[in-house]
């Protein structure tokens, strides 16, 4: 049985990561921040908490990247600081975080002789579609210092490919969304509005995004891990359709049976250069290389989502904006 590392475990998509992993047959090891409550992030419930071996430690610490890689063959790194937000606010957290995080796993791997990474990427790092739909050659271009983080990190995963035949694939995903996402994300905040019968407080409304569902998403993880041939190269994984924020929030609106009154809120608009106002994914090449085929549409994924904010909205602070 192999046994992979899996960094960022009690994250959102993480957390789905690892229990999948279990479910396909893996040995899995969750790195999460180290934290003084011992907490394990949404991992704590999890229905294979006793299946799934949990180390603390902080992704941007060398040595503990180094123990937490231990006895492992493969890890897929999802640790980072992923709020675009935040990153107007401090850059250089996500220097650290991103970057140098980055490093610590491709350094123990190359040490360690391991014999799969998977690097996480996101679709931030193209920003505004050139052209659509837009596949792995698209330019990456940094439009947040968060892009400009995961671009230099994406770069530094490849150049460990090119350098030292490290195994390294790149995956990016454009927007996933599902139960466990964070009061930052815009579905999380459009479903947790209409709960409390508010006005639907957003940014922009115009720009589309590419969405899939949680579950898809990391079923994509597994499929390019699988094939070789993905080695030095990145890999989209997506759903080649587009939807604006405005459209978005009618269509979660509709299925909830709810009135909708939309506004923009300044606050919540990132500045006018830095906004990506277009991404639809182009993912011929993850179904021409791997067997992976999208199970939820838009309306089934959001169903689902709905639901589980609706029976855990007491853990979102919706009267603030969450940056």
């Amino acid at each position: 049985m192999k046994k992979i590392l899996i960094t960022g475990a009690g994250g959102f998509i993480g957390s789905h990561l690892a229990e999948y992993c279990v479910e396909s047959g893996y040995k899995v090891k969750a790195f999460v921040r180290y934290n003084s409550a011992n907490h394990r992030g949404w991992l704590e419930d999890s229905v294979y908490k006793k299946e799934i071996e949990v180390v603390a430690g902080d992704i941007r610490d060398y040595d503990s990247v180094h123990d937490a890689l231990g006895g492992c063959t493969e890890v897929f790194h999802l640790a980072a600081l992923i709020g675009i937000p935040y990153s107007y606010v401090s850059p250089l957290a996500y220097i650290k975080t991103n970057i140098e995080g980055t490093y610590n796993i491709l350094e123990v791997s190359k040490k360690l002789n391991l014999e799969n990474i998977l690097i996480t990427s996101t679709s931030e790092t193209y920003g505004t579609a050139q052209y659509v739909p837009m596949d792995e050659n698209h330019p990456l271009v940094g439009q947040s210092p968060y892009s400009a983080s995961k671009i230099a990190a994406d770069q530094l995963a490849l150049s460990y490919h090119r350098s030292f035949d490290l195994p390294v694939k790149i995956v990016r995903p454009f927007n996933t969304y599902g139960p466990r996402q964070s009061g930052r994300a815009v579905i999380t905040t459009i479903i947790m509005q209409l709960l409390k019968n508010e006005k639907i407080h957003l940014g922009n409304l115009s720009p589309t995004r590419d969405f899939t569902f949680v579950k898809d998403t990391v079923a994509g993880f597994l499929r390019i891990s699988e094939n070789r041939k993905l080695n030095g190269t990145a890999t989209n994984i997506g759903m080649n359709e587009e939807v604006s924020v405005g459209e978005l929030a009618k269509i979660i609106a509709g299925m909830m049976n709810k009135e909708i009154k939309m506004a923009k809120n300044k606050e919540r608009m990132r500045p006018a250069s830095s906004e990506v106002e277009r991404l639809r994914c182009d993912n011929s090449r993850i179904l021409k290389t791997t067997n992976w085929k999208p199970k939820y549409n838009l309306k089934k994924g959001l169903r689902e989502t709905i639901e589980w904010v609706r029976k855990n909205h007491s853990r979102f602070k919706h009267d603030i904006y969450n940056i």
